[in-house]
Formats: C-alpha cells, sequence, structure tokens
C-alpha cells in the first residue's frame, strides 16, 4: 500500500512560508527609518526659512547605544537650484545643520545640542520628538530669490558617523543597523508665489534649532 506525503510535504511548506514571513516582519518592525514630511519655505522678517517634520525611528541597537552613553549626531541638510537651459543647473543655497543626541547617566536625562545650544528631556521619546521638528531655519537671504525663477528643492535628514568615535565608525559603517538616512524629498516653487501665500509646493522635513550654516 502506497501512503502520500503530499499533505505532510504542503505543512513543512506553509510552516516555512509562516516563519519567513514572520522573520520579515520583525525585522521591518526593528529597522531605523526616517523620512521627511511637509516641508515649508517661507519668507520671515529677516530671511528665506524653512520648515519641517522627520518621522524618525531609532532600532533597538541605536537606542540600546545612546542609553549607554554613545552620542548620535543627526545632520540635516538643505539644498537649492535654479534649472538653466544653456549650463548646468545653479547652485543658489547649500545649508546643514547637526544635533547631538546623549544621555548623562548622572542626571539620567537625554540632551539635544546644535551649536551652543542644549535642551535636556526625561525620556529618549521627548528629545526625538523635538529633533523630528525643524521650525524656523534660516536658508536664503532676503532677496535672494527673483520672484519670476523657479527653484528646486531638496531637504533630508541623516545620521552622522563620521562624527562619531574612530572605534565605533569601522563596525557602524559595516553594520546596516546604522545606516540611518531619509531619501532627499525634493519640490519646486516659485518665488513670487512664497511672498504671497508662503506656498511650499512639496512634502516635509524636520529637526530642532535654527543653527544653519
Amino acid at each position: 500500500m502506497t501512503v502520500s506525503t503530499m499533505p505532510c510535504c504542503t505543512s513543512r511548506l506553509k510552516s516555512v512560508i509562516v516563519g519567513l514571513l514572520l522573520s520579515l516582519a520583525f525585522s521591518f518592525a526593528g529597522a531605523a527609518d526616517i523620512t521627511v514630511r511637509h516641508p515649508q519655505l517661507s519668507i520671515g522678517d529677516e530671511a528665506y526659512v524653512l520648515a519641517a517634520d522627520f518621522n524618525l525611528n531609532l532600532n533597538p541597537r541605536l537606542e540600546d547605544a545612546v542609553a549607554r552613553g554613545v552620542a548620535l549626531y543627526f545632520v540635516v541638510e538643505f539644498e537649492l537650484t535654479r534649472s538653466r537651459w544653456y549650463w548646468l543647473d545653479e547652485q543658489i543655497a547649500a545649508r546643514s545643520q547637526s544635533f547631538q543626541l546623549s544621555y548623562h547617566a548622572l542626571t539620567r536625562q537625554y540632551r539635544l545640542s546644535t551649536g551652543a545650544l542644549h535642551q535636556s528631556f526625561p525620556s529618549l521619546d521627548d528629545a526625538l520628538r523635538i529633533l523630528s521638528r525643524l521650525r524656523n531655519w534660516q536658508v536664503i537671504e532676503k532677496g535672494g530669490l527673483k520672484s519670476d525663477q523657479t527653484y528646486f528643492a531638496s531637504l533630508r535628514m541623516r545620521l552622522d558617523l563620521t562624527q562619531m568615535p574612530k572605534t565605533f565608525q569601522v563596525s557602524a559603517l559595516a553594520n546596516r543597523d546604522w545606516n540611518l538616512s531619509a531619501e532627499w524629498a525634493r519640490w519646486n516653487f516659485t518665488a513670487g508665489d512664497l511672498a504671497t501665500t508662503g506656498f511650499s509646493g512639496g512634502a516635509a522635513v524636520s529637526s530642532a534649532g535654527s543653527d544653519g550654516r
């Protein structure tokens, strides 16, 4: 008498597929990522200013590193160009802003610093909430744009491993758990629209502080 092994094989195959799906689900659940939302360029009192929000998620490895006293450095980058039919695009502005996220065991406080400014928080979530909000960042001098011209803006945030201690850089660069960077958010706008309505023309980014350079 012949006994069919098909049901057994099918059951094992289903178990393997379910296991793979669960592994992928846990992998994505633990992934670190940054996304840019609602970038908005408008005219301030002295300059064109940028506002944006970030979805900023750290994985357990990065959270643990901060809790153990390893400072994380985040950089927000902004670029502005104008298209030229007769030559390469003209770069109007390129700005960056750095933030240091650290934990101080004596005070049991998380600290977010930019330039000479710093602010302390009782929890990591509170610090990340502020880091994920970029407001009033002066990126272009007033009068630096022509009202009838169309410009192309780009914005992102990334974890900057080059500012970490050398002992961490080698292992961090080879480990995808430390690979944390947003895709560039890109949008175009006409400067005249900014002057009258504050229209941003695109989607967003975020960060904390206003120490642009």
